[in-house]
């Protein structure tokens, strides 16, 4: 899923996303303290994708570029009309996960109104 020779650089993006973009050593997690809220939560809005990524991300089935779309917060396939959803700033890249974007064509000999 990850092209082009920036492995390292990517794993760093994808473990600073995962973590919330604070340092995985637990900071904000001091004796007696709880841990910072999560920033998408509450907001009734879904987590959107750390920018960065996208230059790293591919599609698992044709390996091409995806587009990103923010009113629905997913990773789009246009050839394959196919849209990956991205759960809390996480994208799900398994195909089954994948819903399709493109409308059946009518079935041959039926008639549209």
């Amino acid at each position: 899923m990850l092209g082009g020779g920036g492995g390292r650089r990517a794993v760093a993006v994808l473990r600073r996303a995962a973590a919330g973009g604070r340092a995985a050593s637990g900071e904000g997690q001091g004796q007696g303290q709880d841990p910072d809220p999560d920033p998408g939560q509450g907001s009734g809005r879904p987590q959107p994708l750390e920018p960065s990524l996208l230059r790293f991300l591919v599609c698992p089935l044709s390996k091409r570029p995806l587009r990103y779309d923010e009113a629905t917060n997913e990773l789009i396939n246009e050839e394959l009309g196919i849209a990956y959803p991205i759960i809390d700033g996480i994208p799900n890249m398994i195909p089954e996960a994948a819903r399709t974007t493109r409308k059946k064509p009518p079935a041959e000999g039926s008639k549209q109104p």
